[in-house]
């Protein structure tokens, strides 16, 4: 259960065989592309409404082992899922129909990667990199992977897959393209050619993050700054110590609700910014909470209902939690900074009404730990994980004192964890954002 720096050689090393065998190449040509995982320690529920959010990656991902193709054939495989996808990039890939692609839609709005053809991000990643005009000649042949038992946890594996095709296409095409450049892509391969109603924050974090740093976006200006902390300085309070990431897995990999409480919640936050807007004659601005000034919110919130007054209270709450835990993650005050964690997964169940018994239960047991700074859900709290921040020399303490509460309470789920041979708990690290990898 400890964090090791990833990927492994091993992990790589691995990989690379299988493609050397694919592509009968050399294991030394074979390149590999890193996508990691992403949490969001505060800003919930809030970035569709053009809130303010936090992100930053885990050691915990995507890898993507490939070689140039030579051609314009695609040829892929996967470590999890049955098959082999093969195709053109000099093919058309147009995007689904936006019905097709509701089908696959989750409670968090992310697309259930295990029920649909795997292969769609790579066609997705064509589609987006040729709508922008780049000229592809190149496929590749390639091997993905994912970090085990974590592809239905809340952590944008769905992004994270995406990018990493980008970037191999890139790489095998001599594409040079920034980071804030792939945030597009990425959204492109989303909300266009697999028609999911997502926002851009889950491709920021994985492109933009840096280890040991918070990534910090305001979601209406786009506007983006890695946040460094002091954490290890010594204050008037002695010396901060060093934090480790839990992720708590419920054993849920489906949700237990629909896409609908999702897309109800978007739309009772938008309802309750057109009632506050109305109120002060802004009729001509969208109805989104961000174009709601929280002195306007203040004054006429009890023109709002009981429902949407709960929407609306929870994203002014988080969005302020958000600025206070920037200030707390600057000036190394982590015990500040867990308990608005908890308190954003307060809001989350009372205020944004989302979550589940199972997940509900988790996210009091991690509260409980020893340890631990601050729990929250991972996603929409539906399925999945929840993560915590906790002291790095309790860590391995917290995650055998979650496993077992939590077992007492969902003795199956834990059950059905350990039969597939996965971890209830994993200690994690902050890490990199996604980048392409040489064999040395």
């Amino acid at each position: 259960m400890g964090g090791f720096s990833w990927p492994l050689e091993t992990e790589l090393d691995d990989l690379r065989k299988v493609v050397a065998a694919m592509a009968r190449r050399t294991t030394e040509e074979v390149r590999v592309v890193v996508s990691p995982y992403r949490i969001c320690p505060l800003g919930a529920h809030i970035d569709h409404q053009g809130g303010a959010v936090s992100a930053m990656t885990i050691n915990k991902g995507i890898l993507l082992a490939f070689v140039p193709s030579g051609n314009p054939e695609m040829v892929l495989r996967s470590a999890q899922f049955e098959g082999e996808v093969r195709f053109r990039v000099d093919e058309s890939h147009q995007p689904k129909k936006a019905g097709k692609a509701n089908e696959n839609i989750n409670a968090n709005g992310s697309e259930k990667l295990q029920e649909c053809c795997w292969g769609r991000y790579a066609r997705g990643a064509v589609y987006a990199l040729k709508s922008k005009g780049n000229i592809l000649n190149q496929g590749i042949i390639g091997l993905i992977s994912g970090s085990s038992g974590l592809d239905s946890s809340g952590l944008s594996s769905s992004a994270a897959v995406g990018v990493a095709y980008l970037l191999a296409l890139q790489n095998a095409n001599s594409i040079s393209v920034s980071p804030t450049e792939n945030i597009e892509y990425d959204r492109l391969i989303e909300n266009e050619y697999l028609g999911l109603n997502n926002g851009i924050l889950d491709q920021s974090a994985i492109l933009l993050s840096k280890q040991g740093c918070l990534t910090f976006m305001d979601c209406k200006t786009k506007e983006y700054k890695l946040v460094k902390s002091s954490n290890l300085k010594e204050n008037t309070s002695g010396v901060h110590k060093s934090y480790k990431i839990l992720l708590a897995c419920s054993g849920l990999k489906h949700a237990l609700t629909s896409g609908v409480g999702y897309n109800r919640r978007v739309a009772e936050c938008r309802e309750a910014a057109r009632v506050l807007l109305d109120a002060v004659g802004k009729h001509e601005l969208e109805a989104v909470l961000s174009n709601v000034e929280r002195e306007v919110y203040e004054a006429h919130k009890d023109k709002l209902d009981p429902l949407l007054a709960r929407r609306a209270e929870h994203y002014f709450s988080e969005n302020m939690r958000v600025m206070k835990g920037v200030e707390a993650w600057t000036s190394g005050r982590m015990d500040d900074f867990g308990k608005l964690i908890t308190a954003s997964g307060r809001s989350s169940i009372q205020n944004y009404e989302c979550g589940c018994k199972p997940l509900i239960e988790l996210y009091e047991v991690l509260v409980k730990a020893p340890g631990v700074l601050g729990a929250r859900f991972s996603g929409a709290g539906f399925r999945g994980c929840c993560i915590a921040l906790v002291d790095a020399d309790l860590a391995s303490e917290a995650a055998l004192f979650v496993k077992a509460e939590y077992n007492k309470l969902e003795p199956e789920l834990v059950g059905k964890i350990t039969q597939e041979g996965e971890a209830a708990v994993l200690i994690c690290e902050s890490g990199d954002g996604a980048r392409v990898i040489t064999a040395t």
